[in-house]
């Protein structure tokens, strides 16, 4: 990294809390980006609603430098990178780098050079597509996968919540009105639906209701 007299910041994304982020941490350190001034999100990229970015660009002032290592841990959505982008440069005045795409580096577009900004323009509505693309595919595989396992007979979500062996004398007791019904919950740590559906499967076991 070169002399800067502004701040310079690094931004980092992984899609969730299990994915490890040491690569671009590594890459941010190896630009010379101070450790304090990197800021970290685990979370989906298809917006820029997160904590830690919404902080780092809290502090952005003109002049200032900012760090991703690709456009992807930016963001996935096309048109929000592409706002977000030109609402940095433009409003707010920051210079952005792109580590992994040379061409992607607003300080080498203030000399003038029209052919350079064209083709980091080109280069930025691309790669955002393809970004965008990726996530849409990504998406459409995790649907194909679920409908294929719902068909197998897998199933997903909370595992459904089971009556006690006492159900049957909670429920005697809740009918004579001893027992109110949030004491049932409480015992059975069971919410008020879950509950009505327990009582309507007891009540057909017991031939009660058709």
């Amino acid at each position: 990294m070169k002399n800067y007299k502004n701040k310079v910041y690094g931004y980092i994304r992984v899609s969730s809390i299990d994915q490890n982020e040491d690569r671009q941490i590594h890459a941010m350190c190896e630009a010379g980006i101070p450790q304090a001034n990197i800021y970290t999100d685990k979370q989906s990229g298809k917006d820029f609603n997160r904590t830690e970015y919404q902080r780092m660009v809290a502090q952005l002032q003109a002049g200032d430098l900012v760090y991703f290592t690709s456009i992807d841990r930016m963001g996935r959505n096309y048109e929000d990178i592409l706002n977000e982008w030109r609402r940095l440069t433009n409003e707010i005045g920051v210079d952005i780098v792109v580590l992994d795409m040379e061409m992607l580096d607003t300080r080498t577009r203030k000399n003038g050079d029209l052919t350079g900004k064209v083709i980091a323009d080109v280069v930025l509505n691309l790669l955002s597509y393809v970004a965008q693309k990726e996530r849409e595919s990504i998406r459409q595989r995790q649907a194909e996968g679920i409908k294929s396992a719902k068909k197998r007979g897998v199933k997903f979500g909370r595992p459904e919540k089971q009556a006690p062996d006492d159900f049957p004398e909670l429920v005697r007791k809740w009918e004579r009105k001893q027992l109110h019904l949030s004491e049932i919950l409480d015992l059975c740590d069971i919410k008020p639906t879950t509950f009505y559906k327990l009582l309507r499967e007891y009540r057909i076991r017991q031939g009660k209701i058709a």
